[in-house]
């Protein structure tokens, strides 16, 4: 099937996300379901039943409920390169297309991968806030601003529920930092909460009611989220959220505490603080049995609407699994290309992009992601599509033949070993590009063999594969280049490196003083390195014997690390400029790591890893004609961005990466990308950085200066300006903003908010496309308020000379803030001056909005 399925115009209206309310006929299934429950199968559906699973209950007609993680594709319930699946570009990609008809359909996408691999809830969006560039998980999220997360993170509910998939929207709430996750309490003033962090679960319970939300690890206000009054004010109370409310993965840490909340689910199974424990409380009186109820009663609904509810049809029609596209599916590559290229942000181009591919003749791709680009952040998000295309890749199949694509890593930015795999490995009893993993039981036997693409290896509770005890990881490696070969063991427990027979390594890897919990060392293994002498072209056999550290019986993870030599620094710069100076333009993919950005711990620096900068200032000291590809998920420092004609941020771009970069560079497709948040010239200079708790505690005490508002605060004041502003793209076309009048409701059509009317003209020489974007600001305002803030945003596309209009809708809540002594939102009467423009701070139309309240 190489077609994608599209949204209907029913499935998708704001406030329907593809399915009913609970109403009177499903209620009383419900309930019926319900009374044939006894009391022990109640509270045992309240907890896993794997790591994936929630219990089912035949007496009730209730199947097994699948989740997965996401957002960038569904990698189901195996965590492994066995399982192949699509790899969207990041979140903050996603964000910064601000197009929501986009995101939808691409959430769509991953409701067909969710039923293709038999999932019926994804745990995704994450719509936690870019409160700090140093955040771990930045490029998970989608924005520093919680309207554009808001809109976004709502198109993307509605696309994966239009496929019949619950979404679940996470992590609810105060989650934007990774440091001491698990035991942080953020505090923050009531305003604050309200206007900024709950803002965008707030807008996506109403705008796309999702079946199920995220409770989070962190405390809020001193009590942790899994047992916090918030989960049931305002969620379920006056939100009337009517899904289910989930743990995060091990965030129950009580019993009773966290059952009498509005908590309905804790993951994962079989083990943890509810199951027997919890039936013990009920019957002790601790916890009262209609609250086991009414949170039977939302997994009912929940597992109604995914279809996983006998005699029930679900809110969508079930799609046939062997119909759905594969993530290698022409249709499917060609969405996620056009996708990674419409989130690219264009932030600075001295006339040198678009190039004329014709004109070429020799093009020098440079740097350390170029020929293995990265594609997707590290941590829960992490997927293992059929392919990549990596930068070199997609520039040498986009040029003729008759161009020449030369290439050079230039540095090294590295500080671990890298997994084995192709073209480095083979397997030693097949062949095949790979390795061989073997189980072996208690008493030594081989238990299974088989082949694996990766030298890593992972299992889950209870035990290895195979009931085995230990494993060997082998691969035969040909070294293409002679020298110091890198080879590490990764993972926790006792680990033995062969190389040829002679031990290299012999250790065992233990946890970290201060770290983190298992699941870290699960993404983010420790590892045992050396490095061993090896021949050119002389064949050597590695084997890895595993004896895992299984922590809290949860997963383990085992790692067969092989590399080449690390190349000399000074050659290694000195043949990168040479390519370029021998060049008609150079192309250098610059970009972060595994160790800077993952889930379980935030960044301490923003600077690019290893000597990046220098290879940059290297290569356009050889050739002028420089362009500089960024390809990180997060904000990086620039130090270098005005000595070079054009810089485009890449982001995680997902498996299509290179071919869609390769389409902007060429322009094939312009760069479509407006900034979801903005970045910094210097670290030092960020309102807003630190993410580590003091005595256990994360102030926010920036209150609602938050991204751009904090920057335009801090500029007020005389402080420092950011590199680039919220907003801020600059496609291949130039605009002028040429007029706006502020429109009343209509009295008896569709519109029933206030509406800025703008007209925009392309004033270019390319057809094009723009986001428009107003702002609010209130001065002399009796409430104290940021400098301004996003009240609406629209795209228009336009010819080259054509003017063309288009209206931005300003919804109420952008004229309200939150009274924290009347715990309500109020509107102050008076003058709110709307700016419209290109980016936070190219605003150049205003009017005046009069507001009686």
């Amino acid at each position: 099937m190489d077609t994608l399925p599209t949204p209907s115009p029913a499935a998708t209206a704001p406030g329907a996300a593809g399915t009913p309310a609970p109403g009177a006929g499903l209620d009383a299934v419900v309930e019926e379901r319900l009374a044939r429950l006894d009391l022990a199968t109640k509270v045992r559906l309240l907890q896993g039943e794997t790591n994936w699973r929630v219990f089912g209950a035949p007496d009730a007609g209730l199947r097994q409920v699948v989740t997965s993680d996401g957002p960038v594709g569904v990698r189901g319930e195996a965590w492994d390169e066995r399982d192949v699946g699509l790899n969207l570009p990041s979140p903050t990609a996603l964000a910064a297309t601000w197009d929501e008809d986009l995101v939808e359909r691409l959430g769509l996408l991953l409701a067909g991968e969710s039923r293709r691999k038999g999932v019926d809830v994804l745990l995704a969006p994450t719509v936690n806030l870019h409160r700090s560039p140093l955040g771990g998980r930045h490029f998970e999220c989608f924005s520093e601003d919680p309207l554009l997360t808001a809109r976004v993170g709502s198109a993307f509910v509605r696309g994966v529920q239009a496929g019949g998939v619950a979404a679940t929207v996470k992590h609810y709430v105060a989650n934007d930092s990774e440091t001491d996750r698990m035991t942080v309490d953020v505090r923050m003033d009531e305003r604050t909460l309200r206007e900024v962090y709950l803002a965008p679960f707030e807008h996506i319970v109403a705008a796309a009611r999702p079946w199920a939300v995220m409770a989070s690890y962190n405390k809020v206000d001193g009590v942790t989220l899994t047992e916090n009054d918030l989960l049931a004010e305002p969620l379920k109370g006056e939100w009337g959220f009517d899904g289910l409310v989930m743990s995060d993965w091990t965030a129950v840490r009580s019993t009773a505490e966290s059952a009498r909340a509005a908590l309905d689910l804790a993951m994962p199974g079989p083990t943890g603080p509810w199951g027997d424990a919890l039936l013990a409380a009920v019957q002790a009186g601790e916890v009262p049995q209609d609250a086991i109820d009414e949170k039977v009663r939302r997994i009912l609904v929940l597992a109604a609407r995914v279809g996983a509810l006998d005699g029930v049809a679900p809110a969508v029609p079930a799609a046939d699994p062997a119909g759905l596209p594969l993530p290698d599916a022409p249709a499917v590559r060609a969405a996620a290309r056009a996708a990674a290229a419409q989130g690219m942000v264009l932030v600075r181009n001295e006339g040198l992009l678009p190039l004329d591919g014709p004109a070429l003749r020799r093009v020098a791709v440079i740097g350390p992601n170029a020929a293995q680009a990265r594609t997707q952040g590290g941590g829960s998000a992490t997927v293992y599509p059929p392919h990549t295309v990596a930068p070199l890749d997609g520039l040498r199949a986009a040029l003729d033949d008759g161009v020449e694509v030369v290439h050079a890593p230039g540095v090294h930015t590295r500080d671990v070993v890298a997994y084995a795999e192709p073209p480095l490995v083979r397997d030693p009893v097949s062949g095949e590009p790979g390795v061989r993993v073997t189980y072996v039981g208690a008493d030594g036997a081989d238990l299974a063999s088989e082949h694996r693409r990766f030298g890593r290896i992972g299992w889950g509770d209870p035990g290895l594969e195979h009931d085995a005890a230990t494993a060997r990881i082998e691969a035969l490696v040909t070294p293409a280049v002679a020298g110091a070969w890198q080879v590490a063991a990764g993972g926790l427990g006792r680990h033995r490196l062969e190389v040829d027979g002679t031990i290299a390594v012999e250790t065992e890897v233990v946890v970290p003083d201060g770290g983190e919990p298992d699941f870290v060392h699960f993404v983010t293994p420790p590892q045992a390195a050396t490095t061993v002498a090896l021949e050119a072209g002389r064949e050597v056999r590695v084997v890895l014997h595993v004896d895992p550290l299984r922590m809290n019986g949860a997963l383990c993870v085992a790692e067969l690390c092989v590399e080449p030599p690390v190349p000399d620094p000074v050659a290694g710069l000195e043949e990168a400029a040479a390519l370029a100076a021998s060049s008609d333009v150079a192309v250098v993919v610059v970009g972060t790591t595994a160790a800077v950005e993952s889930e379980g711990f935030d960044r301490t620096s923003l600077d690019l890893p290893g000597a990046q900068d220098e290879l940059v200032r290297r290569v356009v000291a050889a050739n002028p004609r420089t362009v500089v590809v960024v390809n990180a998920g997060a904000p990086v420092l620039l130090p270098w961005r005005d000595e070079v004609p054009a810089v485009l941020l890449g982001w995680f771009g997902g498996q299509e990466f290179g071919d869609a970069l390769a389409d902007v560079l060429l322009g094939r497709h312009e760069p479509g990308g407006r900034l979801p948040t903005t970045w910094p010239v210097a670290q030092e200079d960020c309102p807003v950085l630190s993410t580590t708790p003091v005595d256990g505690v994360l102030e926010y005490a920036e209150g609602l200066l938050v991204g751009y508002r904090a920057w335009s605060h801090q500029g007020s004041d005389g402080g420092p300006a950011p590199a680039y502003w919220f907003g801020h793209g600059l496609g291949y076309t130039t605009w002028e903003h040429t007029g706006v009048q502020v429109v009343a409701p209509d009295a008896d059509g569709p519109s029933t908010y206030l509406r800025a009317r703008v007209q925009v003209r392309n004033s270019g020489a390319r057809a094009g496309r723009t986001v428009v974007q107003a702002y609010l600001s209130r001065p002399d305002s009796a409430v104290a308020r940021p400098p301004l803030w996003l009240a609406g945003f629209a795209a228009v596309e336009a010819g080259p000379g054509e003017q063309v209009e288009v209206d931005v809708v300003l919804a109420p809540r952008a004229f309200e803030h939150w009274d924290a002594a009347a715990h309500r939102w109020v509107v102050e009467p008076g003058d709110f001056v709307l700016g419209v423009g290109a980016s936070s701070a190219d605003r150049p139309l205003t009017a005046t909005v009069p507001v009686t309240g």
